[in-house]
C-alpha cells in the first residue's frame, strides 16, 4: 500500500508532516482504487479550505469520508440525542481499549456521517486474512458495547445499537452454522448461496438440519451473544467513570483521535483543553491591563 500511496502522491504537494508508512499502516484492507480515491478526496478537502498542501489532518479526514462517508453537516441532533450518541461510543471505544486483542481505536466522533449518528473507528494494526474463534468473540464484545453503555450509564436503551445487533448476530449465527465455532462441533448447517435473477442478486442460505437442531443452533447463538454481552457489561460496570469522560469530552469536541484518548485517560482532560484555557486567560488579562493604564 505504501508502493501505491507514492504513485497517487506522485503530483500532489505533501506537506512535511505526512507520513506514507502511517497512512498505509492506516488503511488496511484499502484496495489502489480506494487509495487513489482517499488522495483525490484530500487534494479537494486543501481545495476547499483554499489550502496549497495537502497535510496529514485532510489525509486522515479523507480516509474518515473513503470509509464512513462525509459529514452530514445538515442532520442535526437534539442535545438528548447527542448525549445518548456520546455515551454510546464511550461504551464502544472503552470496551475496544480493555479487551486484549481487539483492534486498536483510531478515532471517536459523534459527527453524523452516512446513516450513522457517530462511529468508533477501530484499525488493525497489520493486515488479517483469517480471523480466530477469539478474534470473532473479542468483535462482539465491542460491538455490543455501546448498547451496554446506554443500559448502565443511561438506565435506557435505544435504536441507536441496531446495525450493532444485527452484525453481532450475523457474526455469531456464522460462527455456529458456517465455521463450526459452537459446542456444536465443526459441521457446517448453513452456506450461503446466490443466484443472478433479472439483473437482481438474491442471497439465500441453504439450510441441512432438522427443527430439532434448528433450535440448538438457535440456543448456540444466544449463548454466544450473552456470553459477548456479559463480558461487555463487566468493562463498562467497572469503568463507567472513563465512558463519561469520553462522553463529556465528544460532547464538548466532536472528534477525537486515539492519541487523545490516551492522554484523556491519563491526565483526564484533553491537551487542547489546556491551550483553550491558556487563550482564556490571556484574553480575560489584555482588558484588566489597559484598565490599569
Amino acid at each position: 500500500r505504501e508502493e501505491v500511496f507514492k504513485v497517487h502522491s506522485k503530483n500532489k504537494p505533501l506537506g512535511e508532516d505526512v507520513d506514507l508508512k502511517v497512512l498505509a499502516r492506516r488503511t488496511p484492507g484499502f484496495t489502489p482504487a480506494d487509495i487513489e480515491n482517499m488522495m483525490n478526496e484530500a487534494a479537494l478537502l486543501t481545495a476547499r479550505r483554499n489550502g496549497t498542501i495537502i497535510h496529514m489532518d485532510d489525509l486522515e479526514e479523507a480516509i474518515t469520508r473513503v470509509i464512513a462517508g462525509p459529514q452530514k453537516r445538515s442532520r442535526v441532533m437534539s442535545d438528548k440525542e447527542r448525549k445518548l450518541t456520546a455515551v454510546h461510543e464511550g461504551g464502544h471505544a472503552i470496551v475496544a481499549r480493555a479487551i486484549p486483542g481487539a483492534d486498536p481505536v483510531h478515532q471517536v466522533t459523534i459527527m453524523p456521517r452516512g446513516r450513522a449518528g457517530g462511529f468508533t473507528m477501530q484499525l488493525p494494526e497489520e493486515d488479517r486474512f483469517y480471523d480466530t474463534k477469539k478474534d470473532m468473540e473479542t468483535e462482539l464484545m465491542v460491538l455490543l458495547g455501546g448498547r451496554v453503555a446506554e443500559e448502565i450509564c443511561l438506565e435506557d436503551i435505544s435504536t441507536g445499537a441496531s446495525n450493532d445487533i444485527e452484525q453481532a448476530t450475523r457474526i455469531a449465527r456464522l460462527m455456529v452454522c458456517e465455521l463450526g465455532m459452537s459446542d456444536l462441533g465443526p459441521i457446517q448447517y448453513e452456506r450461503n448461496t446466490g443466484s443472478v435473477f433479472l439483473g437482481r442478486d438474491y442471497t439465500q442460505n441453504q439450510q441441512n438440519y432438522s427443527l430439532a437442531t434448528a433450535e440448538k443452533i438457535d440456543d448456540e447463538v444466544r449463548k454466544i451473544i450473552e456470553e459477548a454481552h456479559k463480558i461487555a457489561r463487566k468493562v463498562i460496570d467497572d469503568n463507567k467513570e472513563d465512558v463519561t469522560l469520553i462522553a463529556e469530552t465528544l460532547l464538548k469536541h466532536e472528534q477525537i483521535t486515539a492519541e487523545e484518548i490516551d492522554y484523556l485517560m491519563k491526565n483526564r482532560h484533553l491537551k487542547r483543553d489546556e491551550v483553550e484555557e491558556s487563550v482564556s486567560e490571556v484574553k480575560e488579562e489584555a482588558p484588566k491591563a489597559e484598565e490599569t493604564k
